[in-house]
């Protein structure tokens, strides 16, 4: 059947505002269950232009009971510039598409819900002390997802530049219950933590891993590439070690490549993909004392459970713009 279709076009600001925290880390749930239940999803590629220098990046999946897929595809550092991203999202059943959301605003809350689902999943139940390292964008959507699923006492944040670690925690300490400090080192900061979030673009590891106390649990967000070493072998070694898509641990798993290379892990290190245990096709925690790792790099399974959820807030408040487009069979002409 040929038929025009209709997508509404959001705008960032459109849709800034749509969805707290927990409600991000509820869809996001729920597109890891489809994962573990068979929902295909791809890792991220990605495209380097030599010159002008940037990249260009994107990753697809599928979510069948949410009715929805699609894929994140942007843009960076071209010519200096700044990034650009966009989410296109189409009805799972017909194909006909939804939306396309401009998807900068969502990025952070996207990613940061991917993160609270591994530590709810990995983390122990009793966790009360939570320690960041890092105090930009990404951090702040860490740390706000991951306060809605564990009943912390205390946040401990370390970033290198003084000033922007302490007023990283006067924020935080606003919109948080927890006391939110800001701490002179990564040592101080893991010191006592039952949970470690970085958030980071470091290309060397930020804390040491003989240092994690029995017991605890890391979730590592910025382990997209390669040369991207966030947790040193150690922890990798330690470290019950769950991705996002097992497809990427040898791709662009940063810190599990590097663990690779020193010969302390071989693949068969990798425990389950989260959405298996999300799914609960495979165990999760198994002891107090175990450490657990979630490495989070990124996925299409967060992007197109948020941006659903963001598409249908916005229909139902009168957001956005309608755009058309029209189906193949009906422009594919070659005239």
């Amino acid at each position: 059947m040929t038929t025009d279709a209709t997508a509404l076009f959001l705008q960032s600001d459109e849709v800034a505002d749509l969805a707290e925290p927990a409600e991000y880390v509820d869809v996001v749930r729920e597109g890891y269950r489809q994962r573990g239940d068979g929902a295909p999803a791809t890792p991220r590629t990605t495209l380097f232009s030599d010159e002008p220098a940037g990249m260009l990046t994107g990753y697809l999946a599928i979510l069948p009971d949410t009715g929805a897929m699609g894929g994140y595809t942007y843009a960076a550092g071209f010519n200096g510039r700044d990034a650009h991203f966009t989410l296109p999202i189409f009805n799972a059943e017909s194909g006909d598409p939804l939306a396309v959301l401009d998807g900068a605003s969502m990025n952070p809350h996207k990613t940061g819900a991917a993160g609270a689902v591994g530590v709810d999943a990995l983390a122990r139940r009793d966790a009360s002390d939570l320690a960041v390292i890092g105090s930009g964008a990404q951090a702040r959507g860490q740390v706000r997802a991951t306060a809605t699923v564990r009943d912390f006492d205390r946040i401990e944040v370390y970033s290198p530049t003084a000033s922007n670690r302490e007023s990283f925690a006067a924020e935080m300490n606003d919109a948080l219950d927890p006391t939110v400090a800001a701490v002179a080192s990564p040592a101080a900061a893991i010191e006592g933590a039952d949970v470690v979030i970085t958030a980071t673009n470091a290309s060397e590891p930020v804390f040491d891993g003989d240092l994690l106390e029995p017991g605890t649990h890391v979730t590592a967000m910025g382990q997209y590439h390669p040369e991207k070493n966030e947790l040193d072998a150690t922890t990798i070694e330690r470290a019950t070690y769950v991705p996002d898509l097992r497809e990427r641990v040898t791709q662009d798993a940063g810190s599990f490549i590097n663990a690779l290379d020193a010969g302390v892990v071989d693949e068969d290190h990798v425990h389950a993909e989260l959405g298996d245990i999300v799914a609960g096709n495979a165990h999760g925690r198994q002891s107090p004392e175990e450490i657990t790792v979630f490495d989070s790099g990124g996925t299409a399974i967060e992007t197109v459970a948020a941006g659903h959820l963001l598409y249908e807030r916005a229909k139902a408040e009168g957001r956005g713009e309608e755009i058309e487009f029209a189906p193949a069979s009906k422009a594919l002409t070659g005239r």
